[in-house]
């Protein structure tokens, strides 16, 4: 009943940017949260950044702060992360979630994903 799609993924240059969005879909969709999470090579999947679909809290991992901005469009069940000054180390699959329940950053909380879309920064 609820289906995530990311989109804008792709190769880009350190120092460069990439704009994200993922667009929610659904008859019922109650989503509360929504974040972004990256799985790098190797690694377990992490929490990027989060914003709640009301109230306008929003939130980041140390690692990217200063450098992402989420935001929503909530007309169009849409949540975009603008992503600048990229590293190398920014480099993996980006994955959108929703949670219904609350705003958190817990990786674990979130129960609907999108298929994700991979992110590469080449030196």
């Amino acid at each position: 009943q609820v289906r995530l799609v990311e989109s804008g993924g792709g190769l880009v240059q350190a120092g460069g940017s990439l704009r994200l969005s993922c667009s929610a879909s659904g008859r019922t969709f109650s989503g509360y949260a929504m974040g972004w999470f990256r799985q790098a090579p190797g690694k377990e999947r992490n929490f990027v950044a989060a914003i709640s679909r009301t109230g306008g809290s929003s939130g980041y991992a140390d690692s990217v702060a200063g450098r992402y901005t989420i935001d929503t469009d909530n007309a169009k069940n849409t949540v975009y992360l603008q992503m600048n000054s990229l590293k190398p180390e920014d480099t993996g699959v980006y994955y959108c979630a929703a949670y219904s329940l609350y705003y958190t950053h817990d990786t674990e909380s979130y129960n609907y994903w999108g298929q994700g879309t991979q992110d590469t920064v080449t030196s």
